[in-house]
């Protein structure tokens, strides 16, 4: 027989944009409680709002599931006696398992026979268990939490109510002085208490009291009345999802209704606007059919239609107040100049150990010069880049970004484009910031991307450089994002960058602006190794295989779009040849053999002994030729038609001759061929097993 549980936690309201997150950390703690008990269950609904986290568990079983132990006692020479009957060992055995004699058995574990004991141990009554589901509460962790009263425990936020529900009866526990009972909680101001009888009428008891327990369902309401709206009005309403669910997550009966504010603040900049409405009142702005923003706005209120018109000019009179600031910021940024600003970052400190703002940026102007050079900028563009690196930060210190952080860059942009800057240069200050998060867009022009590598790689480097790294799920200077945008960057570009010589030449900068010792040798492969776990990410995401992945990551090159092409072409050709086995069989054992090579010679044809050494020594003469300048696809072809030759060199050759001569001629031969194969890839790493 089956039943249903309700299990509500009441709460002071929580944020926003941690309830989404807090009930489904409730589930999976009930859901591994209900798997470990053995408490059989058809699914977990779950409901959430600002004030509660709720879930039910639809036909639990009434009893756990019966099982089967084992029990191994003690070695069969103690376990019967001299007359072949149960000894005192085995009957203590009989008795501590609460079996009869006649039970037991052998069975041999580990070459020895041992006594053993299988019985059937009944499942107890979900009933007297369902108490010790308190723990999935109390062990709940949250990324803010607090403790009150004289409570030690800590929660999100303090605990109200309770309700622990099993078909018609109670669960009796207590958390924070708060036992379990049958009575919740309806809206704050437009419901009252309500006592909840079974499960099944959860959901209808709380609607009666002002209460959309469903987040889906209060989204999708939601949803529907700003799409009345915009027929309504004839309106275009952009629903951004993340604002979206924040906004679900802030009320528990949703009622859409509108408001305006004056048209003349539509000559701000229309992000300055759409700003305000979403990060700080959380508005929906309101969009003509042309795309064009027009003075009104759309919120969602935490009640009924009643008095609807007070609560729009309550929202209207805060909104105007918002603007009327961005206004008085964004007339007063327009009376200082760009070097005003940029003089003005000398005064903020970018890390106490890594200077100011106008240190960082002679630091990037360095790197940019750097990567001007390897990508071969004409003259016009080289200076052009060096202009940007030496003002590209200076919004960070007018009004408008201090007021709205999340403008840094674009309105950067602006500024430069109204005070003539060229459209390439203000686009590059906004884009250097791209990307925002590990698939976010990237830059689209050429100054926007150097200048975003250059600025990463220097910030990764100099937190490098003064032992500030990440550690486990500890990155607070977002370096491993950095270094993700870096390869991105470096990929959709096709750059041909050298990424060793960059680094050791940025770590050059580093030591000589920080005036600190630093090894450059460990520095450059700390930082290497680091961006390579991103570009193994990346590949990852393309589905490449492990191991492949490691071997070109292994390789000697670091040039970021061809690792990503060769990882490329040597997994489909994993998938797509018969012969991929027995290539990467013959490839890897010339390198294997090759660690063998320790005298450095040259090599002597003279010292060949049959025609597979001489077969094999013009296949190496002939990658020495071209093998560099083939694309991708045909040298990793290079690579396979050499298969023929290794395995008639191995057929006929014993490499570890006795003369020394012979011996280090077919070592040199095996070693420089080993070195085109590690460039490529490190094959003795793939698994063809």
């Amino acid at each position: 027989m089956s039943k249903d549980f309700l299990l509500e936690i009441g709460l002071e309201e929580m944020p926003a944009k941690y309830v989404t997150s807090s009930v489904r950390q409730l589930k999976e703690r009930v859901a591994d409680w209900l798997l470990e008990n053995k408490i059989s269950y058809e699914n977990i609904e779950t409901y959430a709002t600002p004030r509660r986290l709720a879930l039910i568990v639809k036909a639990m079983a009434d009893k756990q599931e019966d099982r089967i132990e084992e029990a191994k006692g003690p070695a069969k020479k103690i376990a019967l006696d001299e007359n072949g009957d149960w000894s005192k060992a085995a009957l203590g055995f009989a008795r501590s398992q609460q079996v009869d004699p006649s039970e037991l058995g052998f069975q041999a574990f580990k070459g020895v026979d041992y006594l053993f004991v299988k019985k059937e141990v009944p499942g107890q009554p979900t009933i007297s268990l369902l108490p010790e589901i308190k723990a999935c509460i109390t062990a709940m962790n949250f990324p803010v939490s607090m403790h009150w009263g004289s409570n030690e425990m800590r929660f999100i936020r303090p605990i109200k109510w309770l309700i622990a529900l099993f078909d018609k009866d109670v669960i009796p526990f207590e958390i924070a002085g708060v036992s379990t009972g049958k009575v919740t909680r309806g809206h704050r101001f437009l419901g009252k208490e309500a006592e909840i009888n079974e499960p099944s009428e959860y959901t209808a008891r709380l609607l009666e009291q002002f209460v959309v327990a469903n987040s889906e369902e209060r989204k999708a309401a939601i949803r529907e009345q700003l799409h009345e709206i915009e027929l309504v009005e004839n309106w275009k309403i952009e629903i951004d999802e993340t604002l979206l669910e924040e906004v679900n997550n802030l009320v528990e009966y949703p009622t859409v209704l509108t408001g305006d504010f004056e048209e003349k603040y539509l000559t701000l900049p229309e992000e300055i606007l759409i700003t305000t409405m979403k990060e700080h009142q959380r508005y929906f702005p309101a969009f003509s059919q042309d795309g064009t923003l027009l003075p009104h706005f759309i919120t969602v209120r935490n009640g009924n239609e009643e008095h609807l018109e007070i609560v729009a000019k309550g929202n209207e009179k805060v909104l105007r107040a918002r603007l009327s600031d961005a206004e008085f910021f964004y007339l007063d940024d327009l009376k200082q100049s760009i070097d005003d600003c940029v003089a003005k970052l000398r005064n903020i400190v970018f890390h106490e150990k890594l200077g100011t703002l106008t240190e960082k940026m002679k630091r990037v102007e360095k790197v940019a010069s750097l990567l001007a050079d390897q990508l071969a900028l004409s003259t016009e563009k080289k200076d052009k880049l060096i202009h940007l690196a030496a003002i590209y930060k200076f919004d960070l210190v007018t009004h408008i970004v201090d007021e709205f952080p999340e403008l840094q860059g674009l309105m950067g942009e602006k500024y430069a484009l109204l005070q003539g800057e060229e459209a390439d240069v203000a686009a590059a200050i906004r884009e250097h910031y791209l990307p925002i998060s590990a698939e976010g867009e990237l830059p689209q022009t050429e100054l926007g991307s150097i200048l975003a590598i250059a600025d990463k790689l220097e910030t990764l480097i100099a937190f490098f450089a003064v032992g500030i790294v990440p550690t486990g799920s500890q990155d607070p200077f977002s370096l491993r994002r950095n270094a993700l945008g870096i390869m991105r960057i470096m990929k959709a570009n096709k750059w041909n960058i050298r990424l060793l010589p960059l680094i050791r030449e940025v770590i050059k900068i580093e030591q000589a602006e920080l005036d600190q010792s630093l090894s450059v040798e460990e520095l450059q492969q700390e930082i290497i190794q680091f961006l390579k776990q991103r570009l193994k990410a990346i590949m990852l995401g393309e589905a490449i295989r492990y191991d492949i992945i490691d071997a070109v990551l292994d390789s000697t090159q670091d040039n970021v779009p061809e690792l990503l092409e060769r990882a490329s072409v040597l997994n489909n050709y994993s998938t797509d040849s018969g012969n991929f086995r027995e290539t990467i069989e013959s490839l890897s054992r010339v390198v294997n053999l090759a660690k063998k090579h320790e005298k450095e010679v040259v090599i002597d044809p003279a010292l060949f002994e049959n025609q597979e050494e001489k077969t094999l020594f013009e296949a190496l003469e002939s990658l020495k030729q071209n093998f560099q300048s083939l694309p991708v696809a045909a040298r990793l072809e290079s690579l396979i038609a050499l298969k023929p030759a290794i395995e008639a060199y191995f057929d006929k050759i014993l490499v570890m001759s006795g003369d020394d001569a012979v011996r280090n001629n077919r070592l040199e031969l095996l070693f420089e061929l080993s070195n085109f194969i590690k460039e490529f890839a490190q094959t003795d790493v793939i698994n063809v097993k």
